[in-house]
C-alpha cells in the first residue's frame, strides 16, 4: 500500500470520532436548551436582583463572562488556525520550521495574562469596596446570629418609640459586637428578636427556616456574628454573601427594592446539618415592617438573643474601621 493510501486510511477513524463528538455536543446543547429560559440569558444564571446594590454585582459577573468569552474565542481561534493552516501536508513530510526563543512572542503571552488579571482585579476591588462601604447612620440594623443549625435575628430598633426605655449599646447579649458597630445603634433601642430551628417554617410559603423581615426602600445594615463555627449569610437574590465568623464581626448594607419572600441559606460547610441552615427574607412596606416589630414585642420576644462568643475588650475592638 502506498504511503498516501496508508495516510488516508489512518485519517478515517479520526474523522469518524470527530463526527461523533460534534453530534454528541449538538444533542447535549439541544437537550439543555429545552429546559433553559432564554429570558435569563443576560443575567447568565444569576437571579433577578432585589436590592439597590445587587446590579453592581450582576454587572461585574456579566463583565467577567464577557472577558472570559473574548479570551476563549481568541484562544480557540488560534488553536483552530494552527490546526488548519499548519496541518501535515500530504506531499511534504519534512518537519516544519521550529520557533525557539522568540522574545516578542514570549513577552506577549506573559504580559497579556497579567493585563487580564490586573483588569479583573481592579474592577473586583472597586466594586467590593463600594459594596462593603457603611453609611454613617443606617435606617435599620439587624444582628444576624448564626449557630448550629439555624439563625437568630436581633432587630436593633427603638420599637416603642421611647428613647429612655432601652440601650442596645449596654446590652449584655450584644456585648460581643465591637464598638465601631454599636456606636451606630439607635438611641433607646429596646429591640426585638426572632430565632429558628431547622424545623421552623415560613407560615405563608411553607419554606423551611425562620423569616427575616426587611422594609422596602430603606437601608438595612447586617451585623454578622456566630456563636460556634464559621457560617455564611447568603440571601440568593441579593447576589451577595458574607462569612459569619466567631470572634470576628462582619457587616454590609443593602436597600431592598422589591417586596416578596426570598430564600436564604448558609453557604459555608459548617457541620453535619449544614444543609438545614435555611431561612427566608420577607421584604414588606416600612409600615408593615414596624407592625411586625410590634407583633414580636407582643409575643414577648423583647430584648436580644446572645450575639456570639464573649470577647475581651482588646480583642473585640482590635480591628479598626479601615479593615
Amino acid at each position: 500500500m502506498s504511503p498516501n493510501g496508508s495516510d488516508r486510511s489512518s485519517r478515517r477513524p479520526m474523522r469518524r470520532k470527530l463526527l461523533q463528538v460534534l453530534t454528541a455536543g449538538l444533542v447535549l446543547a439541544t437537550a439543555s436548551g429545552c429546559s433553559y429560559n432564554w429570558k435569563d440569558f443576560p443575567r447568565l444564571g444569576m437571579p433577578t436582583p432585589v436590592t439597590e446594590e445587587a446590579p453592581r454585582i450582576l454587572s461585574l459577573w456579566q463583565g467577567s463572562w464577557a472577558a472570559a468569552l473574548a479570551t476563549g474565542v481568541l484562544v480557540w481561534g488560534l488553536i483552530l488556525w494552527s490546526v488548519i493552516f499548519h496541518r501535515r501536508s500530504r506531499t511534504k513530510v519534512e518537519v516544519p520550521p521550529q520557533t525557539r526563543y522568540n522574545m516578542p512572542i514570549e513577552a506577549l503571552y506573559t504580559v497579556v495574562p497579567l493585563i487580564i488579571v490586573s483588569v479583573l482585579f481592579y474592577f473586583t476591588a472597586r466594586d467590593e469596596s463600594k459594596l462593603l462601604e457603611l453609611s454613617p447612620k443606617p435606617a435599620h440594623t439587624v444582628n444576624v446570629v448564626g449557630y448550629q443549625w439555624s439563625w437568630g435575628f436581633n432587630y436593633v430598633e427603638d420599637v416603642d418609640g421611647n428613647p429612655a426605655t432601652g440601650d442596645a449599646v449596654k446590652s449584655k447579649e450584644l456585648s460581643a459586637i465591637p464598638d465601631r458597630f454599636t456606636k451606630d445603634f439607635p438611641a433607646g433601642a429596646d429591640g426585638v428578636y426572632d430565632v429558628g430551628i431547622p424545623g421552623t417554617r415560613n407560615p405563608q410559603t411553607g419554606n423551611p427556616g425562620p423569616t427575616l423581615w426587611l422594609p422596602k426602600g430603606e437601608k438595612v445594615r447586617f451585623v454578622l456574628t456566630s456563636r460556634d463555627v464559621i457560617h455564611s449569610f447568603w440571601v440568593v437574590p441579593f447576589l451577595m454573601k458574607q462569612d459569619v465568623i466567631p470572634g470576628h464581626t462582619n457587616s454590609f448594607e443593602v436597600t431592598p427594592t422589591q417586596e416578596g419572600t426570598f430564600l436564604g441559606k448558609c453557604a459555608e460547610l459548617c457541620g453535619v446539618d449544614h444543609s438545614r441552615m435555611l431561612f427566608n427574607v420577607k421584604v414588606v412596606s416600612p409600615e408593615r415592617y414596624q407592625q411586625h416589630l410590634k407583633e414580636l414585642a407582643a409575643k414577648g420576644n423583647t430584648g436580644y438573643v446572645p450575639a456570639g462568643i464573649a470577647q475581651t475588650d482588646p480583642a473585640k475592638n482590635a480591628e479598626t474601621n479601615k479593615l
